[in-house]
C-alpha cells in the first residue's frame, strides 16, 4: 500500500519512527511532498529555536532514507481539488499525483472519506493501521516497535514500557497490543 504522510504523522517524532521503520521493512510504501517537510520544519519551532534545526535534520535523514517518497506538482493541479480546510488541498494533490492508496493522517475531520473516495483513496490512522499491520507481520511491526522503544530510552534516559512510550505518542491501542505479546 502506498501511502501519503500528512505533516501531523511524521512530526511527532515516536509516531513517525514506528510508521517509517514500517515503510523501510517493506511492510509499506511512504510518500509526502515538499511542503508537508517543510510545514514540519516549521511545526518543529514550537519547541523552542533550535526545533526546526533539527528538525530540518532530520528531515534530511528521512529525505536520504527514502529518496523515492517526495511527489512534486503543480501549483496550478491544486485547483482541482477540494477539502473542507482549504490549507489541506496540497495533501490530497500530493496523494492522487503520488498515486497513493491513502492518506494517514490525524485529522480525520479535514480528510472526509466520502470526499476521498471521490479520488480512490482512503484515510487511514496510524493507531489503526499499524494494529493493521502488526496482525499481517508481527515479527516485522514488533521488530520495529522495539528498536522505537530502544532508542527513545537511549534518548531520554528514561524507562519507557512500550505501552506508555506508544501512549504518550498518540499510538495507544497499538501499544497495547504490543506490550501484549512481550
Amino acid at each position: 500500500m502506498r501511502i501519503l504522510i500528512d505533516t501531523c504523522v511524521l512530526y511527532p517524532t515516536v509516531m513517525r519512527e514506528v510508521v517509517l521503520g514500517c515503510a523501510a521493512a517493506g511492510l509499506c510504501e511512504v510518500r509526502w511532498s515538499d511542503r508537508i517537510l517543510e510545514e514540519w520544519a516549521r511545526a518543529a519551532r514550537k519547541i523552542g529555536p533550535e526545533g526546526e534545526t533539527l528538525a530540518r535534520g532530520e528531515i534530511a535523514a528521512v529525505s536520504a532514507r527514502f529518496p523515492d517518497a517526495v511527489v512534486g506538482y503543480a501549483a496550478d493541479q491544486l485547483r482541482q481539488f477540494w477539502l473542507p480546510d482549504p490549507d489541506d488541498i496540497h495533501v490530497l494533490a500530493a496523494a492522487v499525483v503520488g498515486s497513493c492508496d491513502a492518506i494517514m493522517t490525524v485529522n480525520v475531520k479535514d480528510f472526509p472519506r466520502d470526499v476521498l473516495g471521490e479520488y480512490a483513496l482512503l484515510r487511514v490512522e496510524p493507531d489503526r493501521f499499524l494494529l493493521d499491520l502488526l496482525e499481517t507481520d508481527r515479527v516485522r511491526v514488533v521488530s520495529v516497535a522495539e528498536a522505537v522503544l530502544a532508542e527513545a530510552r537511549r534518548l531520554s534516559g528514561e524507562d519507557w514500557t512500550m505501552r506508555a512510550l506508544m501512549k504518550k505518542a498518540r499510538l495507544p491501542r497499538f501499544g497495547k497490543a504490543v506490550a501484549s505479546m512481550g
